[in-house]
């Protein structure tokens, strides 16, 4: 009787600090919400929220295309990690279609196994890779996808801009970059291409929003903010920004640190395949 006494007991404790962290992340996203730098109406900071994606992103990016709307609503996301937490999940909610690519096998079974609806309807295409700068044109491609789309995500800890640049066969008109909140502005870093690289949980990855900054510039994007967490760049098509976008549109501008204990935070029940599933096909947001 003592042991299932003591497991009752340890996993309330466990619920209690939970709650307890939760509502403390909860208060920092409001205070840093608060702060004067972000009180431009224009500013995406105040948009963030949480459904499937890491930390503030599915926010940001409804936010985004309510500015400027929607096309195809296509996406490819590449790192698209387990499907049920990245940054176009959420978009299947609104009856979006497109292409995720992941490294992991066993992610890939998950999505499959988990997601029929979606794969089985055509909405959905899932191809597990190792993605180089050599087979990313051709796996989209072999996708069926092409042309214009609205929306590319980059996330796979490492050759992030290497394997974008390489990219000919899609022209997004919203690109989210991870960046590497290790080196803030004006420091311009890139990881050099290495095609075997596998992230350890180093600093050693992707490349500075400096950098990233300068380079969408040059290939017609303007960043438009990026995650309250510090993971991820939103960048627009430069001829859709028009006033709809807080600026100056510059790193230094819009630079956010590595908030990373941010992404602890929880809106509600852990997610699952299940729900994601059922609730692509039966809601639009």
């Amino acid at each position: 009787m003592l042991i299932p006494a003591v497991k009752r007991a340890l996993y309330n404790l466990y619920l209690s600090f939970s709650a307890t962290n939760n509502a403390a992340l909860e208060r920092e996203y409001r205070e840093l919400r608060a702060l004067p730098r972000y009180a431009d109406p224009k500013h995406l900071a105040q948009s963030g929220y949480k459904i499937y994606s890491q930390g503030d992103e599915d926010g940001i990016i409804a936010e985004i295309f309510r500015r400027i709307g929607r096309g195809s609503r296509t996406f490819v996301e590449f790192g698209a990690g387990s499907g049920i937490e990245n940054n176009s999940a959420a978009l299947l909610l609104g009856g979006w279609n497109g292409l995720w690519i992941e490294g992991s096998g066993e992610h890939v079974n998950a999505i499959k196994s988990g997601l029929p609806s979606l794969i089985d309807s055509g909405r959905l295409k899932v191809l597990q890779s190792f993605i180089t700068r050599d087979n990313i044109d051709g796996l989209i491609v072999g996708a069926g996808i092409a042309g214009e789309i609205d929306f590319l995500s980059v996330d796979i800890d490492g050759n992030d801009f290497e394997v974008y640049s390489a990219i000919k066969s899609i022209q997004p008109r919203v690109i989210v970059f991870e960046y590497n909140a290790k080196f803030p502005p004006p420091v311009e870093y890139c990881m050099p291409y290495n095609e075997k690289h596998v992230w350890r949980g180093g600093d050693a990855y992707g490349a500075s929003l400096a950098f990233l900054e300068r380079a969408l510039r040059e290939r017609g994007y303007s960043l438009v903010g990026c995650s309250l967490t510090g993971n991820n760049a939103f960048f627009v098509r430069s001829d859709l920004i028009g006033d709809k976008f807080a600026g100056p549109f510059t790193a230094e501008q819009l630079y956010e640190p590595g908030r990373f204990h941010l992404n602890h935070y929880r809106t509600a029940h852990r997610p699952s395949y299940q729900a994601l599933d059922q609730a692509a096909t039966q809601s639009s947001i």
